[in-house]
């Protein structure tokens, strides 16, 4: 069913972002290091935080403190490529599945550490972190209470609208990503803090100076960038089996100066969801909600999370 959005908010301009002082910790799975960050009671309920490209979980901050002073427990892990002790080479190590398997193994060591009963949590992801929870709560769906997607429809939607509108023209750098070493030759720091035209880039799709300077210091080690791109390069060996719909209530969150994700694209989202389903559009904000939205991503999550407490 393609859904109109359910409420509509206006937001203010850009902000700065939220410091990043959660508690540290690592999870291991199939010989990587995950660098974790909790935000909360370590009893509360969990809530898995998966970012995207070019970020770390240091993007999730604004949000999860929020979350925190509610009682959630927030997770948020530097994924796959970020993480420096979980780089592989192969680019194949990068396939979606992998990336799902991840995020798992980061459920099952939280809920583990709580011996709750129900082994499940609450998913919010953005960007490339909105598609890789997604395929997990199609694929995976007892293992999870509600998802939040935040910027990035189902693939399936974004597939559709790359078929009927514009939406590929929006996707064009994902072909110029793919030759390796090109991106890293143009956005290298050279070994300064960060690589200014990196920075400006992101500037350039919406970002604030000062989060745009944050995650290019995040890619100034070569080897940082080249797992990151690593995501999009491995996209080839992503299995195209279609997933099935969603049976986990979900929240869809968009915003309209997205430039990556049109209007047509998210307006399918709710195709590939059967279950409880919502859409919020936030107005005059950019691709980056987590940084520029964080009161309002994080009311949405918790009002979401209150509802379906599972």
């Amino acid at each position: 069913r393609v859904a109109q959005p359910a409420e509509v908010f206006p937001l203010p301009g850009k902000i700065t972002p939220a410091r990043h002082d959660g508690r540290m910790r690592a999870v291991t799975r199939d010989g990587l290091s995950f660098d974790v960050v909790e935000h909360g009671p370590p009893d509360g309920d969990p809530v898995l935080l998966l970012h995207g490209f070019p970020q770390r979980a240091s993007s999730w901050a604004g949000v999860a403190a929020r979350l925190a002073a509610r009682g959630y427990r927030c997770v948020a892990p530097d994924q796959r490529g970020y993480s420096p002790r979980a780089r592989p080479d192969d680019v194949r190590a990068y396939a979606a599945d992998e990336l799902v398997a991840d995020a798992l193994a980061v459920l099952d060591a939280t809920v583990a550490d709580q011996g709750g009963p129900s082994g499940r949590a609450h998913l919010v992801g953005h960007d490339w972190g909105a598609l890789v929870a997604w395929r997990l709560a199609a694929r995976h769906p007892d293992r999870l209470r509600s998802l939040t997607a935040v910027s990035v429809p189902p693939p399936a939607a974004l597939g559709a609208a790359m078929r009927t509108s514009g939406q590929a023209l929006r996707l064009w750098y994902v072909l110029a990503i793919q030759p390796p070493g090109l991106v890293e030759r143009i956005y290298r720091a050279g070994g300064r803090p960060f690589s200014p035209r990196f920075a400006a880039a992101l500037r350039g799709i919406g970002q604030s100076a000062a989060a745009a300077e944050r995650d290019a210091a995040g890619m100034a080690d070569p080897a940082a960038l080249t797992g990151a791109l690593n995501w999009y390069r491995a996209i080839r060996f992503t299995r195209s089996a279609a997933d099935p719909p969603v049976e986990v209530p979900t929240l869809f969150v968009w915003s309209d100066g997205d430039p990556a994700t049109g209007a047509p694209a998210a307006l399918r989202a709710g195709e590939h969801v059967a279950a409880p389903f919502r859409f919020v559009e936030l107005r005059g904000v950019s691709h980056w909600i987590p940084d520029e939205a964080p009161g309002v991503l994080a009311e949405l999550v918790g009002r979401h999370a209150a509802a379906h407490p599972g």
